[in-house]
């Protein structure tokens, strides 16, 4: 029998995702993402500038990914969402009024640490909710349906960026962009925002965890490892929490491994994503023919957003199957050197799209305690440590054997992982089968 009380309330549901839906579209809505580039070589930047500026980029969201982490825990996360774009518009602002190289490295610095600001505290918020509503089950879907949003946010900007730009040139497109931000901030005041003491978990033994729920990419591991599903502030200062989030991952296998499954499988196809220009141009297109073709891998994305229910049914061999997926496609795909490559392009960037939730709500029922931007904000650091890894190689094999190839390559990273959680379920299988038969005894 169902009982009403016990029902999700679903207007606060509703209102939670509609806010974070409008704030990733509108965070996205940034009509200097296809012109920015443009704008340092028109100042006069060198590609040696250029390529020194988004270094910087990088280097200042792994700077402040973990910091800012730690802060959301023991400051309202709503606030550090309405602060993060106006950090982000100021850093836009500098560049169409003071354009030079000192205003587009500060800008950058700001920008970075805007995107620090939401990483960790828009997760745990969320979660934190939906688990307070007794809906975290549907945070997987909610998240895939905000990336979405923003993939949606970043198509818009590619039809608005041209005609604004003739029109009013970069002072139109800074302002436009100022404007999103703004707007972003405006929204972001109206997320929820709820913080519970913890709730203590019975002491069980680890045998009595589900082998159903070891399987599966999505649910919490054993109930020692469940989150108590509120996160709270124990009144840790800001040093406190930040070393509480940095042992819960150092101490917790279920964590570390989440932490560094979300990892690996959003720093490959994140940074794959930006050299798919100079794929496109090597199936022989010309430039006007490459906005179509990426055309096809932002559906892709969007779809693999919107698969977040179905993907939350996989167990750890259909997910491992997902990477797989991901793997062949992208090898496929890149390999064909013809423009028809790109769908299975396409249908690899949304199963890496799927496979980047799934993986987040992961960990999300992984992490306990008030600490979760924290841990988040970890993850975070560690995929942009591995993206700039991953241009790395991905520069000394294309220089080598090119893009195609450099593409397959970087792909195999998935198939590795694939491999890797196969052998793991068959070794916690083993380990049941012997726990179970010691457990009924000799004879």
């Amino acid at each position: 029998m169902i009982h009403l009380a016990s029902r999700v309330p679903d207007p606060a549901v509703r209102r939670l995702s509609a806010t974070l839906y409008g704030y990733a579209f509108l965070s996205d809505l940034v009509l200097l993402y296809p012109l920015y580039v443009v704008l340092f070589a028109d100042t006069g930047l060198s590609v040696g500038q250029i390529s020194s500026l988004f270094v910087l980029w990088s280097a200042a969201g792994i700077l402040f990914e973990v910091p800012s982490g730690a802060w959301a825990d023991v400051v309202s996360r709503r606030l550090l969402l309405c602060l993060a774009p106006l950090v982000t518009a100021a850093g836009f602002a500098l560049w169409v009024l003071l354009p030079s190289y000192p205003a587009f490295a500060v800008g950058f610095l700001l920008w970075g640490a805007g995107g620090a600001l939401v990483s960790g505290a828009l997760e745990a918020l969320v979660w934190t909710e939906l688990a307070r509503l007794d809906a975290s089950d549907r945070y997987a879907r909610v998240l895939g349906r905000a990336r979405t949003a923003g993939v949606l946010g970043v198509v818009v900007t590619g039809v608005l960026a041209g005609p604004v730009f003739a029109v009013g040139g970069y002072p139109a497109v800074g302002a436009g962009s100022v404007l999103a931000c703004l707007l972003a901030a405006t929204v972001a005041t109206r997320f929820p925002e709820h913080r519970r003491p913890p709730v203590t978990p019975p002491l069980v033994t680890p045998s009595a965890a589900s082998p159903d729920d070891a399987a599966s990419p999505v649910a919490p591991s054993s109930p020692d490892d469940q989150d108590d599903q509120h996160d709270h502030d124990d009144e840790l200062t800001w040093s406190e929490t930040l070393r509480a989030g940095v042992r819960q991952v150092r101490t917790r296998p279920p964590v570390r491994a989440a932490v560094l499954l979300v990892a690996v499988v959003a720093a490959d196809w994140g940074a794959l994503d930006e050299y798919t220009p100079l794929l496109a141009l090597d199936t022989g297109v010309g430039a006007r023919a490459v906005p179509l073709l990426l055309l096809l891998l932002w559906a892709g994305v969007t779809v693999g957003g919107l698969l977040a229910p179905v993907g939350e049914r996989l167990g750890r061999r259909g997910y491992a199957a997902l990477l797989a997926l991901v793997a062949v496609a992208l090898a496929g795909g890149a390999l064909v050197r013809h423009p028809a490559g790109f769908v299975l392009l396409a249908v690899a960037f949304a199963a890496a799209q799927l496979a980047t939730v799934l993986a987040d709500a992961r960990l999300q029922a992984r992490i306990t305690g008030g600490s979760r931007a924290t841990v988040t904000s970890l993850a975070g650091m560690l995929t942009d440590v591995l993206i700039i890894g991953t241009y790395a190689g991905y520069g000394l094999v294309a220089t080598v054997a090119g893009n195609a190839v450099a593409f397959a390559v970087a792909g195999g990273a998935y198939l590795v992982m694939a491999l890797l959680l196969i052998r793991r379920r068959r070794a916690a299988a083993v380990r049941g089968g012997v726990a179970a038969a010691a457990a009924r005894g000799p004879g």
